[in-house]
């Protein structure tokens, strides 16, 4: 144990000067391209109101429409558990859970639509609506009711709406800066983009207001949606979605799958349009891997089937919209759209019960990867930063606590932040 090797070496002098020198545009440019996780709270999921039905109470409202939806088709664990297959282990937590997030903060993300959910109207209408949306988001955020994220979808940047979209983008994010400033939550949604072209455009106005404002370069991010085939593969073979983050400028924050406009454009028929359709799969596969490393976050669709009429018409409408949730969440897309309140509780549900049947064996690889023990499994740094990033989502959404996860690891939040850049991980 005592004896030195003998160390040689056989490069020339400078040899690492000269490579560091060689590939320093290289190192740039993935730190450009690719950042990483922004590390912030991704919410579960994003509803998405019409402009002229959203109102200051709507997160209340579908909280407390939701409520009364599970009290009349599953009003405890055990009807729950039976309607879901959820494990009897999981089923108390889980429905405690549900009605508690149901009561403190039933919306997550809320999209104040002015596209498909709105429709075109007369130019003085959507003005109004425009200007009346930012006054109440402005109050929500002033009085502590708004969503955690919260903002609009325009309509699209093609020629025949496009005029009115930027009418609509500039009314609402004036009225937000008249009124105060713009929250810290702000999320803007661009719809059926098709080409790079259009991205950098929505990246040139956003650039436009904050000079207009004096605010800081980069303030405004956004959304893009992947409702075309031209989003995925362009005409020349290349990933399109790919270039659009690209083209964004460091403003894209989410890709978000549009499952019936995309299934329409790839000829799927009505009958079988749903995000777990082979076609879904391939387009968010895309998305997935452009967007992998470089902070912009992916997003499931939605179903259309929505849990109303008769109690046995609703557990079916449920058991569908659980099922979808759970195979998003296992390909690692951990948000979706909901458009019912009657899909909140089989939105968390199924969030938490994801979390929680992955808590005690994610607590504990990552307490023996901390402190080197040996076990079945040999995680490497990659995978400790999964591992962290399972329970921080948990947190997030309140599937798990604090307390449970710091005894079950030892490690605190902070802790546990410090794997998502692995260098710095313990």
């Amino acid at each position: 144990m005592g004896q030195h090797e003998k160390i040689a070496t056989s490069l020339p002098a400078g040899a690492v000067e000269a490579v560091g020198a060689s590939l320093a545009d290289v190192d740039a440019e993935l730190a450009r391209r690719y950042p990483g996780d922004p590390g912030t709270r991704q919410p579960v999921h994003t509803v998405y109101v019409p402009a002229d039905v959203f109102d200051a109470d709507t997160p209340r409202s579908w909280g407390d429409r939701a409520l009364a939806a599970l009290d009349e088709h599953a009003p405890d664990a055990a009807s729950l558990a039976r309607v879901l297959g959820l494990p009897d282990a999981l089923a108390g937590p889980v429905h405690e859970r549900v009605r508690a997030k149901l009561a403190r903060e039933p919306v997550e993300d809320l999209r104040v639509d002015f596209e498909d959910g709105y429709g075109p109207r007369p130019d003085d209408e959507e003005d109004e609506a425009a200007a009346r949306a930012a006054r109440l988001v402005h109050e929500a955020y002033a009085n502590g009711t708004a969503a955690p994220y919260t903002g609009i979808r325009m309509k699209c940047l093609e020629a025949a709406v496009r005029g009115r979209a930027i009418r609509t983008l500039d009314i609402f994010l004036s009225g937000l800066m008249a009124a105060g400033g713009l929250p810290g939550g702000l999320v803007l949604t661009l719809p059926k983009v098709g080409y790079a072209e259009q991205v950098a455009a929505m990246a040139r106005l956003a650039g436009e207001f904050e000079k207009a404002h004096g605010l800081e370069t980069g303030r405004i991010g956004f959304e893009i949606q992947i409702e075309t085939s031209q989003a995925v593969l362009a005409a020349d073979g290349t990933a399109t979605v790919a270039r659009m983050i690209d083209a964004a400028g460091g403003r894209a924050t989410g890709l978000h799958y549009g499952t019936f406009d995309y299934s329409a454009c790839v000829g799927v028929s009505a009958a079988h349009q749903s995000s777990d359709h082979p076609a879904a799969d391939h387009a968010k596969a895309v998305m997935q891997v452009a967007a992998a490393g470089t902070g912009v976050r992916v997003s499931d669709g939605s179903t259309n089937v929505l849990p109303v009429g008769p109690t046995p018409q609703v557990h079916e409408a449920w058991r569908l919209h659980y099922g979808l949730t759970r195979r998003a969440l296992a390909r690692a897309y951990y948000q979706g759209w909901d458009m019912h309140p009657g899909h909140l509780p089989t939105r968390y549900a199924a969030v938490y019960a994801f979390y929680r049947e992955g808590l005690e064996q994610a607590a504990a690889r990552l307490a023996a990867y901390v402190a080197k023990a040996g076990g079945a499994v040999m995680d490497e740094p990659a995978t400790a930063k999964a591992l962290s990033g399972h329970l921080l989502r948990g947190l997030d959404c309140g599937a798990l606590d604090d307390d449970e996860v710091t005894g079950l690891t030892g490690l605190s939040r902070a802790d546990l932040e410090g794997f998502r850049d692995p260098g710095r991980a313990g």
